[in-house]
């Protein structure tokens, strides 16, 4: 009988892998906006992550709290957790990384080797970042031009139907209020770009209140990691040598 694909990842992480890092998209996006990745770099596997109500999900109700998509995203990936692993998020999604690593250390799996935040500021200094306060003709130019550097040109339908999920993902950002964030076991590893004007890496010291915490500034813009850079992808490979 063939083996049911597991809905949270595009395709089958390698048999051969020494570590997976799973890559979760940002608001509005799904998994797709890893494609110009490479499936694996020194060994170890670079898995988007598909979430509910998006993409080839979206049929599924989408999440309304990053608390509630830990929960669903720490269950639907525990096969997964029998290697070396990590989360990488970025932006609004680097939430939902720290939340998913948070929900599996209280649920007593297997914990993450580290926790990669991309451009964000910690849980207590947010909500925080101009997409909170746009209007959908503002967010639509926003995923227009993401499209562009994806390598696509925008279809306007389609765009217009993505701007109703990248809305309901801002709006989970705007109810993420933790004054009082839950501290990792496992470290943190914050990357900050030198030339990122959304988030600059000087506003996210507060990352020390959630764990252990490392500091990365790489070269490039805000969206310069959906190239997957050379820097990038050496920082993520290089932290999967500890096992919690």
């Amino acid at each position: 009988m063939r083996k049911r694909r597991n809905k949270w990842l595009p395709r089958e992480p390698s048999a051969e892998a020494t570590g997976r890092v799973f890559l979760i998209p940002y608001s509005g996006c799904g998994a797709s906006m890893y494609r110009n990745w490479p499936r694996q770099y020194e060994g170890v596997d670079l898995l988007p992550v598909e979430l509910p109500g998006h993409e080839t999900r979206l049929a599924e109700p989408n999440f309304e709290t990053y608390q509630e998509l830990a929960k669903l995203m720490a269950a639907g990936l525990e096969p997964y957790f029998d290697l070396p692993y990590a989360f990488f998020g970025h932006c609004g999604s680097a939430l939902a990384a720290y939340e998913v690593s948070s929900e599996i250390t209280r649920a007593g799996l297997p914990q993450p080797a580290t926790v990669y935040i991309s451009s964000q500021v910690a849980p207590q200094d947010g909500p925080f970042g101009r997409f909170l306060e746009m209007d959908d003709d503002e967010l639509a130019e926003e995923l227009t031009t993401l499209s562009r550097q994806l390598g696509s040109e925008p279809n306007p339908d389609l765009i217009s139907f993505y701007v109703e999920v990248l809305r309901e993902d801002v709006e989970t950002n705007k109810r993420y209020v933790m004054p009082d964030p839950f501290r990792l076991d496992c470290p943190v590893t914050t990357i900050g770009w030198t030339e990122d004007v959304e988030i600059r890496h000087d506003t996210m010291g507060g990352w020390t209140a959630c764990g252990e915490t490392t500091f990365e500034l790489l070269p490039g813009k805000h969206h310069r990691f959906i190239d997957a850079p050379p820097e990038l992808l050496s920082v993520l490979s290089g932290g999967l040598g500890r096992r919690y």
